[in-house]
């Protein structure tokens, strides 16, 4: 999930209003990578064409597909940005806006995705830098750590809960009781830290500039397809889900399948084709079964661990063949966006659209604490 965005070469009243595709611009070094990783593979571990694409878990890719192209029609429909302006004009002070942008980073990353969500609060937090004097590596750090934390809670939230949902058989609902507890813990912690880090100083907003104009056609369109969307998920119609969207997108707002993060798809499907594989080379397999990580503590901290060095994602992926306490490896995985920023792509995604000089030590400033802290506190109540 790395992108670029072309917002940070605009001009200040422009670059909030920009509607151009989020990852123009390349950030695909992640996807090059493991498309040299399966090439690799296919030299050392020959296999037949359609044994390749069995590794992928479509259920998964699919899925995330029609989420990517509804939340780009959401963008794309001007509402969300035009309401966060008129919200954040009317704030205050430096801690209540603080605590809506967190606020409306851990809503957003539970409906529309964790991505999606920072690709629209972050450009939106730069041009509020240039309106006033705010703490912009702090602020968009703590968008990081809401987004993680917000998107744990539901099935569609991040790539991780959508395969996990379906290698569960829960439903929406039932996998969401499943994460609320840890979510809660992650945003308690959340909101103490924005209370704890950010002041309560006086700020001085000027009016946005030049709002991009609201569709409330394509809005609505979006808003009935993520309702019919979720719905076919949980019934598990993904094929007659995904037809619709499609179809409705290319007859009505082709533009929005256009600008759809294909690459993402690309390197989520070539992240289960390479850890699979790399799951199932003898030494990692006799390594991974002597260690006792099957369930409990043991699971949840494999996959702290595990998510620190290699994403949460790919963690995902490559210990689902060892774990088989499902709700301690979600546990784990989520917790685990915190700390490093490989933690989770969330992190680098937010790093990249601020563009900050110092944006990494920033972010490991805060993130590491909290995730101690809330990987200690998510323990206790599952031990409790």
């Amino acid at each position: 999930m790395t992108k670029d965005t072309a917002a940070s070469a605009l001009p200040p009243a422009t670059a909030a209003t920009d509607t151009s595709s989020p990852h123009e611009g390349g950030g695909n070094g992640l996807l090059w990578v493991l498309v040299a990783v399966a090439v690799l593979f296919a030299f050392l571990r020959p296999r037949a064409p359609l044994d390749w694409l069995k590794l992928i878990d479509w259920q998964t890719v699919g899925a995330l597909a029609g989420l990517l192209a509804i939340t780009q029609g959401v963008e794309k429909s001007g509402v969300l940005q035009s309401a966060a302006q008129r919200l954040l004009a009317r704030t205050t002070d430096l801690r209540r806006l603080a605590l809506l942008l967190v606020a409306s980073a851990a809503v957003l990353s539970a409906l529309v995705t964790n991505d999606v969500s920072l690709f629209l609060l972050v450009p939106l937090t730069r041009v509020l830098a240039t309106q006033a004097h705010l703490p912009l590596a702090r602020l968009v750090v703590l968008e990081a750590l809401a987004v993680n934390a917000g998107s744990a809670l539901t099935p569609i939230g991040n790539p991780q809960n959508l395969y996990l949902w379906h290698r569960s058989g829960e439903s929406f609902a039932g996998f969401m009781g499943m994460m609320a507890p840890t979510v809660g813990v992650m945003l308690f912690w959340l909101f103490a830290a924005v209370w704890l880090l950010v002041p309560r100083t006086a700020i001085a907003l000027k009016p946005a500039a030049d709002s991009a104009p609201v569709q409330p056609r394509l809005l609505a369109l979006s808003g009935l397809l993520f309702v019919g969307f979720v719905v076919a998920l949980d019934r598990h119609w993904l094929a007659a889900g995904l037809a619709v969207v499609f179809g409705a997108y290319l007859l009505f707002q082709r533009r929005v399948l256009r600008d759809v993060d294909w690459a993402l798809l690309a390197i989520i499907a070539l992240m289960f084709v390479d850890l699979r594989q790399l799951a199932e080379l003898p030494f990692i397999a006799a390594l991974m079964t002597q260690w006792p990580i099957a369930e409990g503590w043991r699971a949840y901290l494999a996959a702290i661990v595990s998510s620190q060095f290699i994403s949460n994602v790919p963690a995902t992926i490559l210990l689902d063949h060892y774990v088989h306490d499902l709700p301690a490896l979600a546990a784990g995985v989520s917790v685990g966006g915190f700390g490093c920023v490989l933690g989770s792509l969330a992190n680098l995604i937010a790093l990249r659209l601020a563009k900050l000089p110092h944006g990494l030590r920033e972010f490991h400033r805060l993130s590491v604490p909290f995730l101690l802290v809330c990987a200690a506190s998510a323990l206790l109540l599952r031990l409790g």
